[in-house]
This record gives C-alpha cells, structure tokens and sequence, in this order.
C-alpha cells in the first residue's frame, strides 16, 4: 500500500455568518473555496490537468452551494478541465472525510494527487428555508421512532448532564478557547495558511478572522443565557412534537442542565479549507516537498441521540490502525462543535487540554460547517510545524453520532 503525503494546506479567514453582516456572506460560496484551491494550486506549481479529483463536502447543498459546488468552485479557480471534483455531506465532519477519502484513494493505488477540503457559507445557509420541522431526520417518521435525535445543542446540553459537567466547566473552557485564539491571531500562527479573499471587483473582502471575541471574561459568560432552554419545549410543527419529548424517549425523566449558549458553542461563520494530497511517486518526479504523511484515517459511529459521543471512538479507531496509543500523539485538534465535546473526549482519552486546541477552536474561531475539518488538519500540522513536534491527531463529531478521525506524522 502507497504512502498518502501531505504537500500543503491552506484555508480562508472565518467571516461572521450572519448574511449582509459578515464579510464574506455576499461573496458567492464557490468564490470562497476557489480561492483556496487556487492558491494551492499556485504555491505549488500544480498542473491542475493532472489532478485526478477535487473532493469538497458541504453541510448545506443548496442553491449556490449545490450543483457540486468542489467541481465548479475548480472550473472558478482557473483549473485545467480534466480536473473533476465531487461534493459530499458528513454534516460537521465533511471537509475531514473529504481528505481522509482523498488519502484513501492515494493510498490504493488508485489515485496519485488530489486537492480536499470543503466550505460552508453559513451566512447564504442562513437564508434557505429547509423541507423538514428542524428535526434532523427530515420528516421520517420511521427513524424517529427508532433513533429520536433532538437539536445538536441539545444533545451538547444532554451530554453534559449525564456527564455532570457544571456551566463552569464549559464556561472555563469557552474562556481558555478565546484566549489561546487571540494569542496565536496577535502573534501571527495563523498566517502560513491563511489566504484573504477578494470580491468580483478584486476589492478586498477579509483577510483576517472576523469572529473571535478577545474581550471575553467568565463574568460576561456567566451572564449569557443558555441558548437551546427555550427550545426545549416549544412546539417544532402543527403535531406540537416537542425535543424534550424526543429526548425522554431515550431518557425518560431526565432533567436536562442547559449549560450551553452562544459563548461556549460553535461559531456560525463563513470559510473554506483545503489539504493537498499525492502520492510519493508523484511528489518525487514533481518536485512536491511533503509537509507530513497520513497514519491512519478512520471514522466511527456512537448514539445518534446524543450525536456527539463518536470523536473518541473515533481517535480509538485510528489509534489502533497506526498502532498507537494517544500518549504517542503531540497535538490534538478536537472540534468546538459545543463546550462539552472536548471535555468528555479528553475525560474518555485520559489527558488535559495542554495539548489539546492549543490555538483555540471553533469556540473563538468559528466553525464553517463543511469547511472545518479541513481546517483543523491545516492548522494542526502548522502548529507541529512551529513546535518542531512529529504527530498530531485531529477529529470532530458529526451529526447522526458519527465522527471522522485522522493521524499524521511530520516529515
């Protein structure tokens, strides 16, 4: 089995999510994945006829993010015609399956040199008005009563519940993801990989990340009030369904702690990612310096009703294929979907957080939908790169309680 290289990673800044507010929520989604294809493809020379695929996953394929946004976001960034591309949809963990299928096919044989990641316009997402009654399940009435799967933030509220993680703990950590964010933004960590993105009219759009709040103090989010409490009972369609009643299938009598807000989940922002792929084979007779290899990629599935259990399964899971143990690991990217992700998988892994998000995460920075699993594998590598540290290990949860996970080694 062949080697899968990683030559290089880039991504966007975030913008503010919030259509007409943000920076990039009128620049077309394409545009903002093109400018990171292009780039890429810049800095390294690429004849972009030989690239055997462009992979993108996007949570929201609608509209201007359908009609497979990876193949006309390559068409958008000049590529050759010969460069294909396809879309999918892990939901959060899109942009990582999407490099992880990328490294899959180069380590078959199949494949020799593929360009990954994803993007999510969350802003333009925003905008759409969905089929369903906000039920992830879509309407199918057959699934619910198999798999009742409630809002992902109430199932980061559920989590913590069961967990017995207090409004402190997420609050500690929310503060921590800030502060780290800030530190490496003020001292320049993110500017390897950062590409700014342009409007039409080649007038500047953003080249710096929008979202994170460095004025944040424990006192300002002691005072926020939890965000998904007033969901819990209000009726979601015409039937009156509630997600308590969704949740008190599967827990029935549970009293659900609302730990989570808007200070200690998730930013909604807009931004594209994306990793650069080859074979060894390939990288020699181009000229192509590796960044890093891949040791293993994995994913794996947990409880749907709880949604965001699956990281640590899924680290387990790539661990075992490397033959590693998480103390073999220098750096862990674990995305800040809500608060309690990364504390219960770093309770499951048996470590601290002094390795984990050393640069903050998508607390401070945001998370991109399709975008971030890319971004963190980028990220990762960069900041072993500037520690001179040799593995690093990056996973998200998903929803449908499934996680991607990947391991690479410096070179």
């Amino acid at each position: 089995m062949s080697e899968a290289w990683i030559i290089d990673a880039a991504r966007t800044p975030r913008g503010v999510g919030k259509f007409g507010k943000g920076a990039l929520s009128d620049v077309h989604p394409q545009r903002i994945l093109s400018t990171v294809l292009k780039a890429l493809a810049g800095r390294n020379s690429l004849n972009t006829a030989e690239l055997d695929d462009v992979i993108a996953g996007c949570g929201t394929q609608f509209g201007k993010q359908g009609s497979c946004i990876a193949r006309m976001a390559a068409l958008d960034a000049g590529f050759d015609n010969a460069a294909t591309g396809f879309s999918l949809d892990r939901f959060c963990g899109s942009g990582m399956t999407a490099v992880n299928l990328a490294a899959m096919g180069i380590m078959s044989g199949a494949q020799d040199l593929v360009l990954a990641g994803g993007v999510e316009s969350m802003s333009y997402g925003s905008t759409l008005k969905r089929p369903t009654d906000g039920i992830i399940d879509s309407g199918n009435m057959h699934l619910r009563s198999i798999h009742p799967q409630p809002h992902q933030g109430i199932c980061g509220d559920l989590i913590a519940t069961l967990e017995g993680f207090s409004r402190e703990d997420v609050d500690s950590l929310a503060l921590e993801s800030q502060k780290r964010a800030d530190h490496a933004i003020r001292n320049g960590y993110f500017a390897k990989s950062t590409i700014p993105v342009y409007k039409d009219d080649g007038s500047l759009a953003l080249d710096r990340e929008e979202f994170p709040r460095p004025q944040t103090t424990m006192e300002g989010l002691s005072q926020l009030k939890p965000a998904f409490e007033v969901m819990y009972d209000a009726p979601l369609n015409e039937d009156g369904l509630t997600f308590r009643q969704l949740v008190e299938r599967t827990y029935p009598g549970v009293k659900v702690n609302h730990v989570h807000h808007a200070g200690n989940s998730s930013g909604v922002v807009d931004g594209a990612g994306a990793v650069l792929l080859a074979s060894p084979e390939y990288a020699r007779a181009h000229g192509l310096k590796p960044r890093a290899k891949i040791r293993a990629v994995a994913t794996a599935g947990d409880s749907p009703e709880l949604m965001l259990n699956a990281p640590a399964p899924a680290a387990r899971k790539a661990l075992a294929k490397a033959g590693m143990t998480i103390n073999d690991i220098d750096l862990i990217e674990i995305n800040e979907a809500f608060a309690v992700v990364p504390l219960k998988f770093m309770r499951e892994m048996g470590i601290d957080n002094s390795r984990v998000n050393v640069n903050g995460g998508a607390i401070a920075l945001g998370h991109p939908i399709g975008a971030t699993g890319a971004i963190i594998v980028g990220a990762l590598l960069d900041e072993m790169e500037r520690r001179d540290l040799n593995t690093g290990l990056a996973t998200l949860c998903a929803a449908g309680g499934m996680a991607p996970a990947i391991i690479i080694e410096r070179m």
